[in-house]
């Protein structure tokens, strides 16, 4: 049997991205398709470390790894360069490198940072969403803790994160096991340190119970943090967070502000896309969008509703889920290019743990709640196997976290 020879494009190198092109180079063989992948990086950074490197816990290479080094060179084409629009109807995609036709595209453009309209955020807060940014939330607070030997300033020893979803704490986990060596290498007083925690929710972490959230919180508060729930940020500015406490207006002075609370699709989903909300898109069962079944969306920029009708609501972007999005496209797209049976999307929830810096954490895995150090442990599992499912053993165990 003889098969039209198909262009198949990939935008996109994170974990959406990358799961669907080494399904693809193992499911197709040379005279199936031609492969490209577009990123605008060389590398692909494992996103639920950036909290790790913004800490300082880690070095920010020891998070990433070059997409070269799962590219088949047989069957794929691995262009460096930033997508700036998609064409639908000429079914090209146009870059800063050119331009890309394509038969069949699959859009994982990965998300950036949401502000939600909170006057001053973007101008006054590091965010995490990139290696680049981690490192200069990292670089603030290294900064103005050194300054604080001349200024005597509290402020530059306050540091105010907005947010207490998972990267919000993940991120405080860490910092309260790098920032007590950063003062003893510097002869400050940990004690003088502040650090607060602004959530607009009235609790923090709603996907696990109030038990595994309590442990979180109090594992955080017994190590110096403080916690502001239920209560909204209203603005931003060089003092620090403007909140609203009692329909007060409050300022919470920290010259290190870290935005945590939000992340949303890449912005150029609503430039290319119809009913595009947040940089997002409702995608089909198997995963295509709505007029374009040559067209599938997944990872960040997807919304893959969990239920049907008006209580059906998108499940959460995580890597996980991207990582099976990515598997099901690549097993989609080989099926439909033979001619066989597609089946729907069904998200399989393997659980999810949130670490507590390096040794402790809180999770569910296949329904079991679990917390302290066998969470941590089985942190460490899931990131590695992360890095091994996508890149192979080899780079799994240099890039793991088990060395």
């Amino acid at each position: 049997m003889s098969f039209e020879r198909k262009k198949i494009v990939i935008l996109g190198g994170g974990y959406a991205g990358l799961s669907t092109l080494v399904g693809l180079q193992k499911e197709l063989g040379l005279s199936e398709a031609d492969i490209t992948l577009i990123n605008k990086n060389e590398y692909h950074y494992e996103s639920t470390w950036l909290h790790e490197t913004a800490a300082g816990t880690i070095n920010w290479e020891d998070g990433v790894y070059p997409i070269q080094k799962v590219v088949d060179n047989m069957k794929t084409n691995f262009v460096v360069a930033e997508v700036t629009n998609v064409d639908k109807d000429k079914q090209v995609v146009e870059t800063t490198k050119g331009n890309v036709e394509y038969d069949i595209l699959v859009v994982a453009l990965g998300f950036e940072s949401e502000t939600f309209g909170i006057d001053g955020m973007a101008d006054y807060a590091e965010s995490i969403t990139n290696p680049q940014t981690a490192l200069k939330a990292r670089a603030l607070v290294e900064k103005n803790f050194n300054n604080y030997l001349e200024s005597g300033d509290k402020n530059d020893l306050a540091i105010v994160v907005g947010g207490a979803g998972f990267t919000g704490i993940e991120y405080l986990g860490e910092l309260v096991e790098s920032v007590p060596v950063l003062c003893e290498n510097l002869g400050i007083d940990y004690n003088d340190v502040s650090i607060t925690c602004v959530e607009a929710m009235p609790s923090m972490l709603p996907m696990f119970s109030e038990e595994l959230s309590g442990y979180a919180k109090k594992f955080l508060e017994d190590r110096g943090v403080k916690f502001l729930l239920g209560t909204p940020i209203i603005a931003a500015n060089e003092e620090g967070f403007v909140v609203k406490v009692d329909d007060k207006e409050e300022t919470i002075k920290a010259n290190n502000r870290i935005w945590t609370a939000g992340v949303r699709g890449s912005s150029l989903m609503e430039e290319n896309f119809d009913g595009v909300k947040r940089g997002r898109i409702i995608v089909n069962d198997d995963l295509t969008i709505e007029g374009y079944d040559n067209i599938y969306a997944i990872g960040d920029v997807s919304a893959v509703m969990n239920g049907t009708g008006s209580d059906a609501r998108p499940y959460p972007t995580t890597a996980q889920i991207a990582m099976q999005l990515g598997e099901h496209t690549a097993d989609t797209i080989a099926s439909k290019l033979r001619g066989n049976k597609v089946e729907p999307f069904v998200y399989d929830d393997k659980g999810t743990v949130c670490s507590l810096g390096s040794n402790d954490g809180i999770g569910v895995v296949y329904g079991k709640e679990i917390k302290g150090k066998s969470a941590a442990f089985m942190k460490k599992v899931i990131d590695t196997r992360a890095v091994a499912k996508i890149g192979g053993p080899v780079l799994g165990f240099t890039k793991g976290k088990f060395l």
